[in-house]
């Protein structure tokens, strides 16, 4: 079996990330990846300012640290101070331009105003509470590198330099399909009256939530018949358009499982067994492209059906893949964090553990006491994963590698 390491290197070797770029509106860039370095053509600050509301001095006039000086001038923000005479303070506010002259600020709390004077019971420092020109951003200066991941910060930080538009590549185009008779829709049967041996489709529900969370353009085929040829039909009209197939279920070697036998008529396939739990089963391959307006090939990635396991591979596998291809080109794996176990998993399993847990009051970790690959509540009480290492036991009071949800969904 390759090792959960093992899988994601190859994944992540085997990515092509799409090349086609856009011009997008900075304010429906979120989510987005930037497809050039991005530039600033002005200072940030473009000139000093003031941090604080306060007056603004003369250091040297406020030596005595009980210097009264007359205002002469007031600078709300947005406009521009006269020079400072010496023996003067300007009453300024909070981003308001520093009047020449002025080489401080001094905060209003330690500060008395009695009619035109001000009394400054403080002794400032030259620069005190003064942002310099350019102490942010230096014209010229690379703001944000060719593949990044655009966040709100980095939307404001791309405003705040004035860039109404960004270039970044486009969308991740996706198909998905589910397989299995035995699949029925919410709605098409009421709860309590399935036909017999019949399920409800959770699979796609999740994996389309977690593609939504991505940003791709999604094409949904449905509940694809247990049929070789209706899956190899599927098969080929999603390639014609689509970057990556993601199927959940049929990946097994069963007479009813023909997911292995189309994907390898229209294309090729890896089938892996990973020393993961849950998850084990994985296919990756790609289907060829007949007819599209780029040739080449789809990329395929078949998914195990149960709901827990289509759930944690995606987290893992299909994830780092999504955002290579996506043209991320920083970390695309999650941050783990080491925290206390409150818990004993005495029993240790030669492959690589992904146990869901929660965050306690204490600060420590929860364990859901059923880790069936069933048993989709556990993913819904629980706000994250223990990474557990093969051959590893675990018992009250150790440290473990705790993976958030927060830094495996998005």
């Amino acid at each position: 079996m390759l090792s959960v390491r093992e899988a994601i290197d190859y994944l992540l070797d085997a990515a092509r990330p799409v090349e086609d770029v856009e011009t997008v509106a900075t304010l429906e860039a979120n989510g987005r990846v930037l497809a050039d370095d991005v530039a600033s053509t002005i200072d940030v600050p473009s000139a000093d300012n003031t941090q604080m509301d306060g007056y603004a001095v003369r250091a040297a006039d406020c030596a005595s640290g009980s210097a009264t000086l007359r205002v002469a001038q007031r600078v709300p923000a947005g406009s521009v101070g006269q020079p400072l005479e010496p023996g003067t303070a300007a009453r300024i506010f909070t981003g308001a331009l520093i009047p020449p002259g002025a080489d401080a600020v001094v905060m209003q709390e330690q500060c008395e105003t009695a009619g035109d004077s001000v009394t400054v019971r403080h002794t400032p420092r030259e620069g005190e509470w003064i942002r310099r020109k350019g102490e942010d951003i230096v014209a010229g200066s690379v703001i944000l590198a060719a593949g990044a991941r655009l966040r709100s910060q980095e939307l404001g930080l791309a405003a705040s330099v004035g860039l109404a538009s960004l270039p970044v590549r486009r969308r991740l185009r996706v198909a998905v399909f589910f397989t299995g008779d035995e699949l029925t829709m919410p709605g098409e049967a009421p709860a309590g009256h399935l036909a017999p041996g019949a399920i409800y489709n959770s699979n796609r529900f999740t994996l389309r939530g977690l593609l939504e969370n991505f940003g791709c353009e999604i094409t949904d085929y449905g509940i694809v018949p247990d049929s070789l040829g209706t899956t190899r039909d599927t098969l080929r009209e999603a390639a014609r358009e689509h970057d990556l197939i993601i199927t959940s279920g049929g990946v097994s070697v069963g007479e009813e499982d023909h997911i292995k036998p189309a994907v390898e008529a229209e294309g090729r396939l890896d089938m892996w067994q990973i020393a993961v739990k849950p998850g084990k089963p994985l296919a990756f391959g790609e289907v060829r492209r007949e007819g599209g307006p780029e040739g080449g090939a789809a990329f395929f990635l078949g998914l195990p059906g149960n709901p827990v396991s289509s759930f944690v591979t995606f987290l893992l596998f299909v994830r780092p893949f999504l955002l290579r291809l996506q043209g991320v080109s920083g970390p695309v794996e999650p941050c783990g964090y080491i925290v206390r176990s409150d818990f004993n998993w005495p029993k240790a399993d030669r492959r690589n553990e992904f146990l869901r847990v929660r965050m306690n009051s204490a600060g420590g970790l929860d364990l859901f006491p059923n880790q069936g690959s069933g048993v989709l509540t556990s993913t819904v009480w629980g706000d994250g994963l223990v990474d557990n290492p093969p051959g590893n036991s675990i018992a009250e009071g150790d440290l473990v590698r705790f993976i958030p949800f927060a830094e495996l969904q998005h």
